[in-house]
């Protein structure tokens, strides 16, 4: 399955929508107002599933993973020197990018490849495509993304 994720253009809070091969809308993406990252996930027919609530006052960037109203878990960064690396504390992957920081890849406890992630340059916004094998592992990889796409713009 592969999603491509692009930011919305004009608008005063994180927006995002998030769509298939064939440009059917997936997921949609609204920020709210709120200290530190709050990004919710609506389905296709706007119904709320998920909510990614950045943690503050962390040494390190954390955000906690919501679905639905359930705490799933904790997306963290880790130190690292030239590569970004990011672990979820709730189902064992790991978050490896490029040195540039537009290409990720998320493993799961084994290595097995969850999702590839790539950032498409010459957009007019920030646009990525997102490579999932299993369609199960789709909101939580789209998670991710938002997660780390968060934390980057918190840094600038």
């Amino acid at each position: 399955m592969q999603m491509l994720f692009k930011q919305r253009f004009f608008s005063w809070f994180d927006s995002y929508d998030i769509y298939d091969e064939q440009g059917t809308t997936l997921f949609t993406v609204e920020g709210q107002l709120s200290w530190g990252h709050r990004l919710h996930i609506l389905d296709a027919s706007g119904a709320h599933i998920a909510t990614i609530k950045e943690q503050v006052f962390t040494f390190l960037p954390q955000f906690d993973l919501y679905i639905g109203e359930t705490k799933i878990g904790t997306i963290t960064k880790e130190f690292s020197m030239f590569k970004p690396r990011f672990h979820i504390d709730c189902n064992g992957w790991s978050i490896t990018g490029d040195w540039l920081e537009w290409d990720y890849t998320i493993l799961d406890a084994y290595g097995t490849p969850i999702a590839s992630i790539a950032k498409q340059l010459y957009n007019f916004s920030d646009t990525y495509i997102i490579n999932v094998p299993n369609p199960d592992n789709a909101l939580e990889a789209l998670m991710v993304v938002l997660a780390i796409d968060a934390e980057k713009c918190s840094r600038n």
